[in-house]
C-alpha cells in the first residue's frame, strides 16, 4: 500500500482533480512493452508482405551501384549525380517502412494513457540528480518489475527461438545444398518467420505489463484521507467561508425583500412573531404575490415599514403562520390559501375605500387543515 513520506497510508482512490493535475505534469500510464510488441510485430508483418519487393529493390540498387561506365569514374559531377540517385532510390525504398514505424510509435504510446503533451514533464528537475533518490528508485517496486520483465523477455525469447530452431532444424540444414540465390531467399524466409514468432511471444509480457502499469499509476496517485478533505475544502471552500457567503446572501436577499414592503397592500401578522407582506393588483396579477416574510426581529422591521407607509396591518395568527411556513418570497401564495387571503383583501379594500368593513373572524379563516400550523400566537 502506498505511503507518504510521513508514513501516512494512501488508501483513497485519486480524485478527478488529482488525475487531471497528474496528466498536466505528464504522469500518465505508459507501457514500453506494449510499444515494443506493436513495433516489432508491425515490422515483421511489413517485411513478410513487402520484404520480397524490398529485396528486389536492394538488389537493383547494388547492381546499378556496381555497374557504371568508365566515364563516371573520372567525372566527379556524373559520379556524384549517380550516387545521389542511388541514395534517393534507397530512401524511397525504406520510407514506407519508416513511416509505418513512426505511426506505430505514436499510436502505441496513446493506447494506454491517451495523447498527452506536457511542458512540465519536459522541464529539467534538479531532484533527479540526487543520488539518494536514484538509489530509492533502484530498489523500488517499479525497478523490481522492470528486472522481472527483462528476465521474462530473455527467457521467453530464448525458449521461442530455441523451439523454432529445433522445429526448423532439417530445413536449416537443407540451405547448405541449395543454389546461392535460392539459399539466400530461403534464409531470409526463415529469419522473417523467426522474427514473427519472437514478436508474437512478446504478447505475454505486454499482457502482464499493461495492467501493472495502470495499477502502478493509480497507486502512485492515491491520496490520504486528509488530502481528500483538503482538496474538498479547496474545491468547495472552507465551512467558515461558505457560512459567511450564505450569511451575505441572506442579508442581500433580506435587504431586497425589505425594499419591496412599501409596495404591499396588506401585512398579515401573528401579531408579533410573524409578518407577511402581500400585494395584489387585479389588473396585472392573477393571484396575490408574497413580497416579504419575516419572524421576530424581521417581522418587527416589516411592521415598522408598513406603519411608515400606511400599509394596513391585519392580525390573523392562523393565516400568518400558514403563509410563513408554506409561502415563498416573490411567488404567488399557495392556492389553498386563496379564500382566506381574498377575505383579508376584501376587508382591506373596504377600509381603503372608506366603506364600513364587514366583520371578519380572523381566528377562523378558511385555512385547509394540512396548512394549519401550531406555533406562537403572540
Amino acid at each position: 500500500m502506498a505511503e507518504n513520506e510521513d508514513g501516512t497510508e494512501k488508501t483513497e482512490e485519486p480524485s478527478e482533480k488529482k488525475l487531471r493535475e497528474a496528466r498536466e505534469k505528464g504522469q500518465v500510464p505508459r507501457s514500453r512493452e506494449l510499444a515494443t510488441l506493436l513495433m516489432t510485430l508491425g515490422a515483421a508483418l511489413f517485411l513478410y508482405f513487402f520484404g520480397a519487393g524490398m529485396a528486389e529493390d536492394i538488389q537493383t540498387i547494388f547492381i546499378e551501384g556496381l555497374s557504371f561506365d568508365r566515364s563516371h569514374a573520372y567525372d566527379v559531377h556524373m559520379l556524384t549525380n549517380r550516387i545521389l540517385a542511388l541514395v534517393e532510390q534507397a530512401i524511397f525504398m525504406v520510407l514506407p517502412f519508416l513511416m509505418l514505424m513512426v505511426l506505430i510509435a505514436l499510436v502505441s504510446g496513446s493506447l494506454l494513457g491517451g495523447w498527452n503533451f506536457s511542458l512540465q514533464a519536459m522541464s529539467p528537475k534538479i531532484s533527479k540528480l540526487n543520488p539518494l533518490s536514484g538509489l530509492k528508485r533502484m530498489v523500488s517496486m517499479t525497478a523490481l518489475m522492470e528486472l522481472l520483465k527483462a528476465l521474462g523477455k530473455f527467457v521467453l525469447v530464448s525458449v521461442v527461438a530455441t523451439y523454432f530452431l529445433w522445429y526448423s532444424y532439417e530445413e536449416i540444414l537443407s540451405i547448405g545444398v541449395e543454389p546461392t540465390k535460392m539459399a539466400l531467399a530461403h534464409s531470409a524466409k526463415l529469419i522473417l518467420e523467426a522474427f514473427i514468432f519472437v514478436s508474437l511471444s512478446l504478447i505475454v509480457i505486454a499482457a502482464i505489463d499493461v495492467p501493472f502499469q495502470v495499477h502502478q499509476h493509480i497507486s502512485q496517485l492515491k491520496m490520504t484521507k486528509q488530502e481528500v478533505k483538503e482538496e474538498f475544502k479547496q474545491q468547495e471552500g472552507s465551512p467558515e467561508v461558505k457560512a459567511r457567503i450564505r450569511q451575505l446572501q441572506r442579508e442581500m436577499s433580506q435587504k431586497r425583500m425589505m425594499q419591496k414592503v412599501p409596495e404591499a397592500d396588506v401585512v398579515i401578522t401573528n401579531p408579533t412573531h410573524f409578518a407577511v407582506a402581500l400585494q395584489y393588483d387585479p389588473d396585472s396579477m392573477g393571484e396575490p404575490m408574497v413580497l416579504a416574510i419575516g419572524s421576530d426581529f424581521m417581522a418587527a422591521q416589516i411592521r415598522t415599514l408598513a406603519k411608515e407607509h400606511d400599509i394596513p396591518l391585519v392580525e390573523a395568527p392562523p393565516l400568518a403562520r400558514a403563509l410563513y411556513y408554506n409561502a415563498e418570497v416573490d411567488r404567488p401564495i399557495p392556492f389553498q390559501l386563496f379564500r382566506a387571503v381574498a377575505t383579508i383583501l376584501a376587508y382591506v379594500y373596504q377600509l381603503r375605500d372608506g366603506k364600513k368593513a364587514n366583520k371578519v373572524d380572523f381566528e377562523n379563516l378558511p385555512i385547509p387543515e394540512e396548512m394549519q400550523t401550531d406555533g406562537p400566537s403572540e
